[in-house]
């Protein structure tokens, strides 16, 4: 990924103050998961602190103001030159549920853990994880197909194109469910420049 690119990814996350971490119940099935990081080191150029933005400086010498959120609570310690690091770690994992009674549906989950008195610099994590439950209406094994009913919209029809995922097909059963966790977890870390 382009370093102005990561850069802007990173901030568009910390804005949305992305999200948490993945557990799957033993009863579930993990059929696939895909996880990805992006690191960006920065330093703070401004802070505006009744307008609660942070000007830090992005490529090429430009710098990129961030509106920070009224849950920001610590702003008060971050000062001009502080270095900053922004860690976005994302996962989208699709898990097959055994429980038949499951109906479509989406829930979101998401939290903040902020600075400690041990670490008062401003900085801390941010995680948001959303969950969509469709109902497998449909198989068909030779066309390598599932039919899933979405809890919103009209069914839709997926191809399996991966063969271990296509191998694994025979296994599912037209009333299950497939859930698809997207997560996303934000880090950021600041330091006083030594």
């Amino acid at each position: 990924m382009k370093p102005l690119r990561r850069f802007a990814h990173a901030v568009a996350v910390i804005s949305l103050l992305s999200a948490a971490s993945f557990t799957v119940q033993a009863e579930d099935i993990l059929i696939d998961a895909v996880a990805t990081q992006d690191m960006v080191d920065t330093k703070v150029l401004a802070i505006d602190q009744d307008k609660r933005i942070v000007t830090v400086a992005g490529p090429k010498d430009s710098e990129v103001p961030i509106q920070l959120s009224e849950q920001a609570k610590d702003l008060h310690n971050l000062k001009v030159g502080d270095l900053v690091n922004i860690t976005v770690n994302r996962s989208v994992a699709t898990v097959l549920e055994t429980d038949l009674s499951k109906a479509p549906g989406i829930s979101k989950d998401a939290g903040v853990i902020r600075a400690t008195k041990d670490n008062p610099n401003p900085g801390g994590e941010a995680f948001r994880q959303i969950k969509v439950t469709s109902k497998i209406t449909k198989i068909d094994l030779k066309t390598h197909e599932v039919t899933l009913m979405p809890p919103e919209g009209p069914q839709r029809v997926v191809k399996v194109e991966d063969p271990e995922l296509q191998e694994r097909m025979k296994n599912l059963k037209v009333g299950q469910s497939v859930v698809i966790v997207f997560t996303d977890v934000l880090k950021v870390t600041t330091k006083s420049p030594s």
